[in-house]
């Protein structure tokens, strides 16, 4: 479970990446209606990634405290 949950975290930093990176091609266009929309975009994805990873390190903690036991 906890490989799944950076899984997670890994693919929405990825998505978020990716639409970042469309962001920024569509304004090089001045296309900025479509940037923007890409811009949302990757602020969803990076408070998904947020999230997911802040998830991942509290049962990676969960799963530490477990084994010194």
């Amino acid at each position: 479970m906890n490989y799944d949950s950076h899984q997670r975290a890994a693919e929405f930093h990825e998505m978020a990446a990716h639409a970042h990176r469309a962001a920024a091609a569509h304004h090089g266009k001045q296309d900025h209606f479509t940037g923007n929309e890409h811009s949302r975009q990757a602020m969803e994805h990076a408070n998904k990634a947020h999230q997911a990873t802040l998830q991942a390190f509290a049962e990676s903690a969960e799963l530490a405290k477990q084994h010194s036991k």
